[in-house]
């Protein structure tokens, strides 16, 4: 099989990511934090990478807040950041307004500070009322949004205005669990108008376009938690995506992952930048990596065992990250005939079955 038609991740990367790609394009949510800490591990993973002379992006679907506070909030958490390395959602919405309406066009911001602060930014006019005729409406995250903006909203895209959305995301992650997002009250003001949405932040490709107009990268990786906005939308830009597991996504969802959302790389969390990353080959009736073989018998479970001899695809010694048995299961997963039901996975022996209970993929 050809590197060309190679499915998704079976490639891997022979080296670290950080000697392929001059830009990592980092989503902040679920990646570099969760609620208010760091991910455990991650600071020092970035150092690292900026280190070996890796530039940083640091991108999110959040439009609440401006790139100095979030600057300041990445450097408080032991991640140092400048203002010009922050791409958020707000700041796409506002280029493509200003490229549809001109400069100068009024616009009513709905959500966070961030997004006012952006639209200013693109040379339009913030107005704060329906009856100040906007052309357009942009509405990104908030946590203190409620019924007066979003019937403000309402009414200005019911007298004409263009609804614009910074992003579609139905949740944010928390130490909670995942809470509402901008997604959930963009689905209020479009389902009392009747009117769709432009969305603009991930996965559409104005974000990457505005990611890759103020980084420069000519090389990109997409690391990100959300299957369908930051592995879909580096589809959709032609960019490399490492997919981490800190954050939202979950093996039994990546299992199941279609086309769009299946990602070149797999890491349990960012410090996946700095190591190489084992391929995924054929073998028999099912795919090898490093000890592990997943095979699939048409729309029967999957089944995972310990085939090998200790020594992982990338030539390293073990398991290297522990993620070699999920990443066979995704290819015997996603190349399985056409048809199959749901993903369910069989243990063949009992390190298979202990890998499987760490993943949360139970046995059928």
């Amino acid at each position: 099989m050809s590197g060309a038609h190679r499915p998704r991740l079976a490639a891997g990367c022979d080296r670290p990511p950080t000697e392929v790609h001059d830009v990592a394009l980092l989503d902040l949510d679920g990646v570099v934090y969760v609620g208010p800490d760091a991910v455990p591990g991650v600071p020092e993973a970035l150092a690292a990478a900026r280190g070996a002379g890796m530039r940083l992006g640091f991108v999110t679907n959040n439009a609440a807040r401006p790139p100095e506070e979030v600057a300041h909030h990445l450097t408080d958490l032991g991640v140092p950041a400048r203002p010009d390395e922050v791409i958020t959602s707000s700041q796409a919405a506002a280029s493509v307004v200003a490229g549809m309406l001109g400069e100068g066009a009024r616009v009513l911001p709905v959500g966070g500070p961030g997004v006012a602060t952006a639209l200013r930014a693109a040379g339009l006019t913030v107005v704060a009322r329906a009856e100040d005729a906007p052309a357009a409406v942009v509405q990104g995250y908030g946590r203190e949004v409620g019924w007066a903006q979003l019937a403000e909203a309402v009414v200005a895209v019911r007298n004409g205005a263009r609804h614009v959305a910074t992003n579609a995301d139905a949740t944010i992650p928390s130490p909670r669990g995942p809470l509402p997002g901008n997604g959930a009250m963009v689905g209020v003001v479009r389902d009392v108008t009747g009117r769709p949405p432009l969305i603009t932040g991930k996965p559409d490709p104005a974000m990457h376009a505005e990611c890759v107009r103020r980084t420069g990268a000519e090389r990109p990786v997409v690391v990100g938690d959300r299957l369908d906005t930051d592995i879909e939308g580096s589809h959709r830009a032609g960019a490399a995506s490492l997919l981490v597991l800190s954050g939202v996504c979950d093996p039994a969802t990546l299992l199941a992952a279609g086309p769009l959302h299946r990602p070149d790389l797999l890491a349990a969390d960012a410090a996946g930048l700095l190591v190489p990353h084992p391929p995924v080959v054929p073998d028999g009736a099912g795919w090898r990596c490093g000890r592990w073989l997943a095979t699939a018998d048409g729309t029967g479970p999957l089944e995972l065992s310990v085939v090998g001899d200790g020594v992982s695809g990338g030539g390293a010694p073990g398991d290297g990250d522990g993620l070699d048995g999920l990443r066979a299961l995704c290819l015997a997963s996603w190349t399985r005939a056409p048809g199959g039901a749901p993903a369910q996975v069989r243990a063949r022996d009992e390190e298979a079955r202990t890998a499987l209970a760490g993943w949360g993929l139970a046995e059928p």
